[in-house]
Formats: C-alpha cells, structure tokens, sequence
C-alpha cells in the first residue's frame, strides 16, 4: 500500500511551499469540523509521516494534527542542504504558520525529537506541551553515550560522507529492512509489508542522500544546542522511552537535566519502533498528557 494513496485513516494529504521547499503533510482534525488545538507528529528515520497512521486517529477525535514529511523524506523535497535541525525546524513552522497557528503541542521521535527539541527551545512560547520519543538530544551526554553504544553503530556510519551511500547502493532495501529487524521487539507486530511504505520512500532517488545528511549534522546540531541547554525548558515535557530500546536507560537522566516539568514513560513490549510495536501504549501516553 501507498503511504500517499493510504484512505484507511481520518486524513488529508497537503503541499506547502516553504522557503521555496514543496513539503508534504497530512492534516486529520475533529469529525464535527472543529478546529481542534494543533498537534506536530514528527517522524524519525527511516520513516516518513505514514509512521504515525496508527496515532492519528485517536489524536484527531480531539486535535488538529499535522504530520508532515519533513525536508528530505517521503514526498517533500529532497534538497542537497538544509539538514540541520533548525533549518528543519523553521521547515515545519512554515507549515503550522500556513494553517493559521501560533501555538502548538509538538511530538516527535527518533530524528524527529531533535527537530522538537529545537522547535521547544527557539520558540518556547509557541510550544505548549513537547513530547520526545525515543531519542537523545544532540549535545548532552546522554547522546555522547548512546553514539558510544555498539547498538548505535549507524549513527557514526550514516555521518561517514560518501562511503555510506557508496556501500548501500543497489542494496538500499535490504539494508533497510535491516536496520528494522536489528531494532524490533515484536516482529509480528513490525513484518515486512508494514516496512513496504518505507523501503520504497528511502529506495527513490536521494532518499537515503538526504537520510544520511540528517546525521551528518547531527554534530553541528549538538554544538548549536548548548546555548539552550545551559538552561532548562519551562513547559511541561514528556519523555517516552521503548521498554527494550538502546535509547531507554539514557532518557530518565536526560529528562532530568533538559526540562523543569518533565516525566517519563517507558512503553512495554516495544524496542524503537513505538508506534508500530505498541501504538496503543504511545496512544495512551499521548493522551495523557496532552
């Protein structure tokens, strides 16, 4: 099945220019037609918005949510600059300004929590609530530490310039899939047709180029982020972890050292790939909080 094409689900699929960018996204909202607050879903790698299809409609009964397919992925532009997580960020604030919002919940997971993370930090008063799924942020010494991790190997390698893309070509599917299955708890819930969506958006033409500039700026990322994390933010934050993740054992410290008003969720029976693995656990917490 088609991610663009998917009708099994309350949404919309949209286009906005921005900043001369074409970036997708899919809109859901309130059957009644009301206007409900807007809600950011953004997604990590190597995935694109269709990663939050199970989500959406239980957050649209109440919310306005966009999920959009940020700079490089999916269906938006694939640009040969732009990856750094503030560039990415204004991206998506485009889009919620072209709705007519100021102010927004934003959620996001694996890359797309450092995009949140910076979104929370620049402009604190339009984030009302922020969720980070699953992620260290770039510049503190939880993501030092997971980078270190013999699990997290792909992060050093997808920031290798030229020599990744060289090694994954003509293979780009089956490493995938790979990538994948090295990182699920529950394959049944995560099997190879639910991956289909995916492999063929990081398969086309510049699809894994502009994946792995995510990472490569993930450095400069860290360092910009330590002006905002010399002090901590001020809306309430969640921090959602998968019970079996690398990431998991990191976010408790993080959480602690980043935000004010923080807590934690540990999603059971999940590895990374929340919203495939337990999207009812991730709906529930979702729920709760915002």
């Amino acid at each position: 099945m088609s991610d663009i094409a998917a009708s099994d689900g309350p949404w919309r699929h949209e286009v906005a220019v921005i900043d001369g960018n074409r970036l997708h996204y899919v809109v859901a909202g309130p059957t009644d037609g009301s206007r409900g607050d807007p809600v950011l879903l953004i997604h990590g790698f190597p995935q694109t918005w269709y990663e939050w299809h199970q989500v959406i409609p239980a957050l649209a009964e109440k919310f306005t949510v966009i999920a959009p397919d940020f700079r490089g992925a999916g269906h938006s532009a694939k640009p040969l600059g732009g990856y750094d997580k503030h560039t990415m960020m204004e991206d998506l604030r485009g889009i919620v300004k072209s709705l007519g919002f100021s102010k927004l919940r934003v959620v996001g997971h694996d890359v797309g929590a450092m995009i949140a993370y910076r979104y929370a930090a620049v402009h604190p008063d339009e984030v009302e609530k922020l969720v980070l799924m699953d992620a260290p942020v770039p510049g503190t010494k939880q993501f030092a530490a997971v980078r270190a991790h013999p699990r997290a190997w792909h992060i050093n390698f997808h920031s290798a310039r030229d020599i990744s893309e060289f090694l994954v070509a003509g293979k780009e599917r089956e490493y995938l899939r790979f990538f994948f299955e090295s990182r699920v708890t529950n394959p049944a819930a995560f099997p190879l047709e639910a991956m289909e969506p995916y492999l063929r958006a990081y398969a086309a033409p510049g699809g894994l180029r502009a994946g792995f500039e995510w990472y490569r700026n993930m450095e400069r990322d860290g360092e910009e982020n330590q002006t905002y994390l010399a002090k901590k933010l001020k809306m309430p934050v969640l921090v959602i972890g998968g019970e079996v993740s690398v990431s998991g054992p990191f976010l408790a410290d993080m959480l602690s050292d980043i935000a004010e008003d923080g807590r934690l969720v540990m999603v059971q029976h999940s590895g990374h790939w929340l919203c495939e693995e337990n999207p009812a656990g991730v709906n529930r917490a979702l729920l709760n909080f915002l």
